[in-house]
């Protein structure tokens, strides 16, 4: 008789609105088969929850508080992390082995984007050196949508992306009723959208006006405008229309903003010491406006991102179907897999639920296809919005409340109890 293997789950990298709708999925599906699952645990926060042994009980969790993680947004439930697992740090892979050993893990799910599924890819090679009976299976996750290929091929879309691209359509919108209001004296907006170094984020903007009726321009890292383009640009549009929203992503060149990186080696925009739409509104001003009054500006920050109200239903169902497929992938495909969501041919929006190496996407990176930049260098095509369009939903996603505040899962902090010495992850070592 086999006897079940214990799990892990555990998420990295920035969070979403949809990840724990991911994370339910995996904790219900896994829970359909309990001759082939025991023990479910969450890492808390990522891997380094698994390094320093800490491993909440997710089987223990009633069917309420999992349910509830549809629509419990960000990260909270069990943390996540930017704890990067490096080629040589052998001594965290030897950890990671231990922790699984002492606590009868067979499967393992990471949860995240382009470094997580390089965590997977990881783990599961270290798991086959070693001849240990272990099946990892990545779990893809990031707002950016930059996971994968150019050719869409191994991945469409990333959970995640759907929602944050609702938010900009909706905030568009908004700030479009402000802007018109407010123009005599403030006629130009600058709004700042995340995306380091890829442009999906700032482009789902044009959602909010697909006729292209607004004074909208959409400046994205790869714009290839430079800021005395796009106030040009911007000046340009007032003498047509008296005000200009200008959307910038957060990765457009202005020069030095005094970067700081995040353990990814990624450009940490909320605590660097300058920022983009600042750097805009003060050129913009500087240089003077071809109307009255003055360029403002403003930052959407991590709202963007945990916001659950905006988050889109197709997105949320998604979500939570590759946390199932990681499942079945694990029961039925073995080890090295990334659960994956390709888009069927045809105009009625419709996907399948596959799997693809994990090599092939770990470090993966995604550009923004160029023949989606119109030539005027800050606007999108209509076939971009062709793309985007279907993963935005129809309808408002139902959020639980009481006595008018939103009622997330809060799940029991009952930890598996530890069974190795403590354990200092190798980074914190080289960090201090």
């Amino acid at each position: 008789m086999t006897i079940a293997k214990n799990v892990i789950v555990a998420q990295s990298g920035g969070p979403s609105p949809v990840i724990n709708s991911s994370l339910r999925g995996i904790i219900e599906t896994c829970r359909m088969f309990p001759d082939k699952f025991g023990k479910v645990y969450g890492g808390w926060h990522g891997i380094e929850g698994v390094l320093k042994e800490e491993l909440l009980d997710l089987s223990s969790q009633t069917e309420e508080e999992v349910a509830l993680l549809r629509n419990t947004p960000a990260a909270g439930s069990i943390g996540t992390c930017r704890y990067k697992l490096r080629d040589n740090q052998q001594k965290d892979f030897q950890r990671i082995m231990e922790v699984f050993k002492a606590h009868n893990i067979g499967y393992f799910f990471y949860i995240g984007g382009n470094d997580s599924q390089h965590t997977a890819y990881k783990v599961s090679e270290t798991a086959k050196e070693k001849s240990f009976d272990l099946i990892a299976v990545g779990v893809p996750k990031t707002i950016d949508n930059d996971l994968g290929d150019n050719d869409f091929k191994l991945i469409d879309h990333t959970p995640g992306y759907g929602s944050v691209a609702r938010y900009w359509s909706h905030i568009i919108q908004n700030a479009n009723e402000e802007n018109m209001g407010s123009s005599p004296a403030d006629p130009v907006l600058v709004i700042q959208a995340m995306g380091r170094k890829i442009g999906y984020i700032p482009a789902a903007s044009r959602l909010a006006d697909p006729g292209r009726n607004m004074p909208l321009q959409i400046y994205m890292a790869e714009s290839r405008v430079s800021i005395d383009n796009l106030a040009d640009n911007v000046n340009d549009q007032l003498k047509k229309d008296g005000r200009c929203i200008v959307v910038v992503s957060e990765g457009f060149d202005v020069g030095s903003i005094g970067e700081v990186k995040d353990a990814f080696g990624h450009t940490s925009f909320g605590s660097s010491q300058n920022s983009v739409f600042q750097t805009v509104v003060n050129y913009l001003n500087s240089k003077g406006l071809k109307t009255s009054g003055a360029a403002r500006g403003q930052v959407m920050g991590t709202d963007q991102r945990h916001s659950t109200a905006y988050a889109s239903i197709i997105d949320l169902d998604e979500a939570y179907k590759v946390g199932q497929k990681a499942v079945e992938i694990a029961l039925f495909n073995g080890t090295g897999w990334m659960a994956t969501i390709l888009r069927e041919a045809g105009f009625i929006y419709n996907v399948r639920y596959d799997k693809v190496p994990l090599e092939k996407v770990a470090l993966s990176e995604r550009t923004f296809p160029e023949k989606w930049i119109t030539d005027t260098h800050y606007d999108v095509t209509d076939e971009f919005l062709d793309y985007v369009r279907p993963l935005i939903g129809e309808d408002w996603p139902s959020v639980p409340m009481i006595n008018g505040r939103q009622r997330f899962a809060r799940l029991e902090m009952k930890f598996a109890d530890k069974k190795l010495p403590v354990y200092k992850p190798e980074a914190y070592e080289k960090n201090n």
